[in-house]
């Protein structure tokens, strides 16, 4: 039987104007949850959001980027590869659509992995393919999410 697993969060939005008009309202909330730190999120700038703040957007391309990433680590360490460092820089792509909704048509994972033992590179290909296959949040999405990785031995 497999195991089911819940997600509590809150999501926190207050504006004294309030929704008088679309261009009136701040669209500044925040993300939380018990026992975290805050998230400061907001639209994208592009829908009248604060750049400061995170936006949706971010996080859901973020999130993929962190399942990969700790799938990755976890098959690492069981295949004995010793990664020692491990940056993603990813790339979302998102369309609107005329009606004003709009949906992501891609994410790029670009993991830079640093490995202990350059022998290994030749085993990451097989790795990231199978922390894609694990991976919770990308297996939810309905858009393709590609790699495009890169192995720095040291």
């Amino acid at each position: 039987m497999p195991k089911t697993h819940h997600y509590e969060v809150t999501v926190t939005w207050t504006d004294d104007t309030g929704t008088t008009s679309y261009r009136a309202y701040d669209r500044s909330h925040d993300v939380g949850a018990d026992g975290k730190a805050p998230i400061a999120g907001s639209a994208d700038p592009s829908f009248r959001g604060d750049a400061s703040r995170w936006n949706p957007e971010e996080l859901l391309v973020a999130s993929l980027s962190q399942c990969h990433m700790l799938w990755f680590l976890a098959l690492c360490a069981g295949e004995r590869i010793v990664v020692t460092a491990y940056t993603d820089r990813p790339h979302g792509t998102m369309i609107e659509t005329p009606d004003g909704g709009g949906r992501f048509e891609e994410v790029v994972l670009r993991p830079q992995v640093t490995l202990a033992d350059p022998a290994r590179a030749g085993d990451l290909g097989k790795v990231h393919a199978q922390a894609h296959e694990r991976c919770f949040i990308a297996n939810s999405v309905n858009f393709p999410v590609r790699h495009e990785p890169e192995t720095v031995t040291v």
